[in-house]
């Protein structure tokens, strides 16, 4: 008896809202694809969560931004971050905090300014001061996730300058 291959699908959106479909046979040939389309600035369909998106602190020199439809950019200014469906987002060091109420390593954060378009239930206040959306955080232990990382354990370059389109080659 032939068994019929089990597929899986991703559905993918652009940043003009343009949705299509990949299919493959295995979990290593979705995310070929996942890399594949990434690199054109498609991203995974759904929302990122209010917070942002979590993995170890190790995993940042490393980690595969075409998994989520971005691209890694520097601005004429000098800022380092990341292009995500149309919007910039800074990259934050954030200092280790140890007090008596809390204790946090420091973190590698991805944000931009919020926007009165951002849905309330994933926009984060500092302070009460300013309003701002986090699109991937790296914090803490863990080991990094090969998955997750570049090809060959490259590491991640930043563009510089406004064309974009030539920031992930």
């Amino acid at each position: 008896m032939n068994e019929i291959p089990h597929r899986s699908s991703l559905v993918l959106v652009d940043a003009i809202g343009t949705r299509i479909t990949v299919y493959a046979n295995t979990p290593q040939d979705l995310r070929a694809l996942q890399r594949e389309y990434g690199r054109r600035g498609y991203r995974p369909e759904g929302e990122i969560p209010c917070g942002g998106l979590q993995l170890p602190y190790v995993q940042h020199d490393t980690f595969d931004w075409s998994l989520i439809g971005a691209t890694p950019w520097t601005s004429p200014d000098g800022d380092r971050g990341v292009i995500h469906d149309g919007s910039f987002y800074k990259l934050r060091e954030l200092e280790a905090v140890d007090s008596r109420k809390m204790k946090l390593p420091q973190a590698l954060k991805y944000s931009r300014g919020a926007r009165e378009t951002d849905p309330e239930h994933l926009v984060e206040e500092s302070n009460g001061e300013f309003k701002y959306r986090t699109l991937i955080m790296f914090r803490g232990g863990g080991k990094a996730m090969p998955e997750f990382s570049l090809p060959g354990g490259q590491r991640q370059r930043h563009a510089v300058g406004p064309a974009q389109e030539n920031a992930a080659d």
